[in-house]
């Protein structure tokens, strides 16, 4: 149990380190390509300072044709250049654009990853206990969330177990059975306390079962509580 707390700690820890270098990467690449599209784009007002030198190196202008055209072309550099400069805003606004959405990329498809070895590791070692709650009042122990009844008997042995698990000791049956009944270690008998965990493993295991596997519905009958696509008879 406690090895799969690791691995899946460490998983989580591994997905976290990939979605933050695949963020920087996504947004340090944009940004260079942004840097170096911006930067290559001429300069907005090259064309109207190539008019203004017309106008400097030709002075013996007197045509009003000819001045009436430097004008239009002035006009145009103008445009050109605010043209110019809404396409900066374009550019810039779709580099955004671009990175959120490759970052939400890259996290959905880290998130997908984890999720199916997730899924993968609760199909191996079937069914994960999350919770065990133990209430001594209703004779009941609560796994994940499902409530299965027991005895006495199988109450004390699943309590004595539980204390052990968290002082991370082992049992054996002897000591199931001095624990349970008073006794000293050295006057109880190994095959006792094999015959409570028998039983606990039968009642508790049989009432899995019946919830997981094999239904009793009321005044009807028996079934399967699985989908009937997964049935293979070989």
């Amino acid at each position: 149990m406690q090895s799969n707390t690791i691995t899946a700690s460490e998983s989580r820890r591994s997905g976290s380190r990939i979605v933050t270098l695949g963020i920087v990467a996504i947004v340090t690449i944009l940004g260079l390509a942004g840097a170096v599209l911006l930067l290559t784009l001429p300069d907005g007002n090259a064309f109207n300072a190539r008019v203004e030198r017309i106008f400097l190196e030709n002075d013996n202008l007197a045509s009003q044709a000819e001045v009436k055209l430097l004008e239009i072309l002035a006009q145009s550099g103008t445009a050109f250049s605010d043209t110019l400069a809404s396409y900066r805003v374009v550019i810039f606004v779709l580099l955004v654009f671009s990175a959120a959405l490759l970052v939400a990329a890259l996290v959905f498809l880290v998130m997908l990853v984890s999720l199916n070895r997730r899924m993968a590791q609760i199909e191996r070692s079937g069914i994960e206990v999350s919770s065990l709650i133990i209430s001594r009042e209703e004779n009941t122990v609560y796994l994940n969330t499902m409530g299965f009844k027991l005895t006495d008997a199988m109450m004390e042995t699943l309590a004595v177990l539980a204390e052990a698990r968290l002082d991370d000791e082992m049992l054996t049956g002897s000591q199931i059975e001095a624990v349970i009944s008073g006794k000293a270690e050295a006057d109880c008998d190994e095959a006792s306390g094999a015959t409570r965990i028998k039983r606990l493993r039968d009642g508790l295991g049989n009432q899995m079962v019946s919830e997981l596997l094999v239904k009793n519905i009321a005044r009807r009958g028996y079934m399967l509580a699985i989908d009937k696509g997964v049935i293979e008879v070989v």
